[in-house]
């Protein structure tokens, strides 16, 4: 190979190679008296590496393009098998896990409700441990439990990958009552 070709050759790999590379945006730490309109988005730079928010405000943070309900709904359950996907509170002394894609899906609530109930059949323990957990939150949305009477997911034990088994029944007998709403 001749030393031009060779050099074409070196500068269309850089070129691609550099073209290839994934852009990562960095959170700034928030000063405590800012005021923010509008939620940060903060992206872990490594794979192994937890993601966490800058200030409590950024734990719920929504992408921008969310055009529905429905869209944010997919969005969090497309998120639960993440394990990166959390923050932590609580300090360094008491120092606490935030699953933000199923708090989040608490909190719509009742929208989120079918969709979870699709979880139930995941082979990954963690990401059904989490549909559990979310699943008991949202169906504690008022809207909800004004049709069901006060009934609810009530979870032996929340967030214990030991007790999916027996919150799996819990929930599907819930779902067994109440699931025809959406059917």
């Amino acid at each position: 190979m001749t030393g031009s070709r060779f050099f074409s050759a070196l500068l269309l790999l850089l070129f691609l190679e550099g073209c290839g590379g994934q852009a990562v945006q960095k959170a700034e730490p928030v000063a405590a008296d800012t005021a923010h309109d509008e939620p940060e988005q903060v992206v872990s730079t490594e794979p192994s590496t937890p993601l966490v928010a800058t200030t409590r405000h950024d734990r719920f943070w929504i992408p921008p393009l969310f055009a529905s309900e429905e869209d944010e709904v997919h969005y969090y359950i497309s998120r639960m098998a993440d394990r990166r996907f959390i923050d932590v509170y609580g300090g360094e002394e008491h120092p606490r896990v935030w699953y933000i894609a199923a708090e989040r899906l608490g909190q719509i609530g009742e929208p989120a409700v079918p969709m979870l109930f699709t979880l139930l059949d995941t082979h990954d323990e963690y990401e059904l441990m989490l549909a559990l957990y979310a699943l008991q939150l949202a169906t504690q949305d008022p809207r909800l439990m004004s049709q069901t009477g006060g009934d609810y997911v009530r979870l032996a034990t929340a967030l214990d990958e030991g007790a999916n088994a027996e919150n799996r029944t819990i929930a599907l007998e819930w779902w067994g009552r109440h699931g025809w709403r959406w059917q």
